[in-house]
């Protein structure tokens, strides 16, 4: 089980998308659990540059995607009072779930 899943709202605490004023907040579009690392919508923009008639673009042209970021650099964003906490895992009603550390609340299914 995975402290960050795809769908959360998570803040970029630190790395690219960090020094932003207010804090950069996202979704999370996918998750690389071998690497540890996560892409955050609008965080990290890439470009890339297609010639026509490839997969993805049929016309050619500039495409911009997100890229991957260390999934330490992010925080669950906690949606009671819209701040960053740390995760960590409890056992409630014999299920194991993922509890904001800061409030204790449970973390909302994506």
């Amino acid at each position: 089980m995975q402290k960050i899943r795809r769908g959360d709202l998570v803040q970029v605490v630190s790395g690219a998308g960090a020094s932003a004023n207010p804090p950069v907040q996202g979704r999370v579009i996918a998750v690389d659990p071998q690497k540890g690392r996560v892409r955050v919508e609008g965080v990290r923009l890439q470009k890339r540059h297609l010639r026509p008639g490839r997969a993805g673009a049929r016309e050619g042209g500039i495409v911009e995607t997100e890229g991957f970021i260390d999934a330490s650099n992010v925080m669950l964003v906690n949606p009671s009072d819209n701040k960053p906490s740390r995760v960590r895992f409890e056992e409630r009603d014999g299920k194991k779930v993922r509890v904001f550390a800061r409030g204790g609340d449970v973390v909302p299914e994506p």
